[in-house]
């Protein structure tokens, strides 16, 4: 058994990996919506974040609006979600959810890809 090779290049943001979902198709916005449920059953603050293409690798992205604490809707978190893609097209745009209790991050996923 051989384990598959990922290429990568920084330069060229198709090859570029964000987490463990990155290495998977891209979801679906009911797959999306499935993980937003999941975090927010959890208790967990969802956020979300957008960044231009040539600084994708960079440790801090925007924020898009505040986090979305007390939130309880999925569908209202992957309203902002499609408000940020739709403004800024050009960008990557990630999912996060925050663990207030762990004090980290319980889910983060690339929602839209340029």
């Amino acid at each position: 058994m051989s384990v598959q090779h990922y290429p990568g290049r920084r330069d060229d943001p198709s090859f570029r990996r964000f987490g463990t979902f990155s290495y998977l198709p891209p979801l679906t916005r009911e797959q999306m919506l499935k993980q937003v449920e999941y975090a927010l059953a959890r208790d967990w603050t969802c956020s979300v974040e957008h960044v231009e293409p040539e600084r994708s690798m960079d440790t801090y992205w925007y924020m898009w609006k505040l986090p979305f604490f007390g939130e309880t809707n999925a569908e209202a978190v992957m309203a902002e979600v499609d408000e940020c893609r739709g403004i800024y097209p050009g960008d990557f745009v990630r999912l996060v959810a925050y663990d207030r209790l762990r004090q980290t991050q319980g889910l983060a996923f690339v929602a839209h890809r340029p």
